[in-house]
């Protein structure tokens, strides 16, 4: 792979079939993609220094790999059975808000693999990484899919990252509007893990107190008033967050990076713009230059595709 800011992606995300109205559909990804090759034609066509970072991007098509040993490290196989079977079946609602399609499954999978193949990536190179991909994962508990989510992708990652990557200490921050259940509940229990969570209080699926510390102190939650903005941001950063995370000490860092806390989002009330996501990359950047970003929700296209570019220039920039 040529030096870069590797992009992971496949278009065949867009197979995960949930039906044109659901807020979950393949138009995220295509706004994303859509708007970042247009930023990095616009840099070819007038090498505007101001696009430059776009001119780093390099896209990455995920390799098929055999995930399954890393998925049963944190979910159940007869789970991972049942969601096979499922999509053999056409797929259908898991629950109310959670669909399947007949490539739901394998594609679940290859979401997966791209998040490790960009874990490797940060290992291997020491710099950062986005694994782009659908469905999202912070939702899936251990055996159970809920919230949009089939696979708990930034878990998997994270016991990856200290099964295979040489990783002693890993740290997760999730800044999507909403609060990861699956993730929490599925690092908690070790204490080489660090998981934070900025969500709106009392949102889906209200779970994320800020009385939920982990099982070795590793847990920080910090739910956020609706109509919070970066301001109010800064300042649990700055009092919370970095302190917390500092004191972990992590060498690897996954960035569970929903971008649905925008103030144009439809599913949530709080007030960030997409340039804030640049100011929390360089908050990231400054504990270490290990990180794995991952897409979890956002579902307003102009808001998502902006925020995404935000991450990938300020992490380009500070680099």
């Amino acid at each position: 792979m040529k030096c870069g800011f590797p992009v992971f992606y496949s278009p065949r995300f867009a197979d995960h079939n949930t039906g044109a109205m659901h807020p979950e559909n393949a138009g995220r990804l295509t706004a994303v993609v859509e708007y970042l090759k247009g930023c990095q034609k616009k840099y070819e066509d007038v090498g505007s220094q101001e696009l430059s970072w776009a001119g780093k991007i390099v896209w990455v098509e995920p390799s098929v790999r055999d995930v399954l040993e890393d998925v049963c490290r944190v979910h159940d196989s007869d789970y991972i059975e049942s969601l096979k079977t499922f999509a053999q079946k056409g797929g259908g609602f898991l629950d109310a808000d959670t669909v399947m399609s007949s490539q739901s499954y394998a594609l679940a999978l290859l979401a997966v693999a791209a998040w490790l193949q960009a874990a490797d990536w940060v290992s291997a190179q020491g710099s950062q990484a986005f694994a782009l991909v659908r469905p999202p994962g912070h939702h899936a508990e251990r055996s159970r899919g809920m919230g949009f989510c089939l696979l708990s992708n930034a878990a998997i990652a994270a016991h990856y990252a200290l099964a295979k990557l040489g990783a002693q200490r890993v740290a997760i921050l999730d800044w999507d509007v909403h609060h990861g259940n699956g993730t929490q509940s599925l690092v908690e229990g070790n204490p080489n893990i660090a998981y934070c969570s900025f969500h709106q209080a009392d949102a889906y699926p209200g779970t994320g107190g800020a009385n939920e510390t982990g099982d070795h102190r590793n847990v920080l939650n910090l739910p956020m008033a609706a109509g919070a903005g970066r301001v109010d941001y800064q300042q649990r950063w700055q009092a919370e967050a970095a302190p917390f995370l500092r004191g972990f000490g992590a060498d690897f860092m996954i960035v569970s990076a929903g971008y649905d806390a925008t103030q144009s989002d439809p599913l949530a009330g709080l007030c960030l713009q997409p340039d804030d996501y640049g100011w929390l990359t360089q908050m990231c950047l400054q504990l270490t230059p290990k990180i794995l970003f991952g897409l979890e929700g956002g579902y307003d296209y102009r808001a998502l595709a902006e925020s995404v570019a935000a991450t990938i220039r300020c992490a380009v920039q500070g680099a």
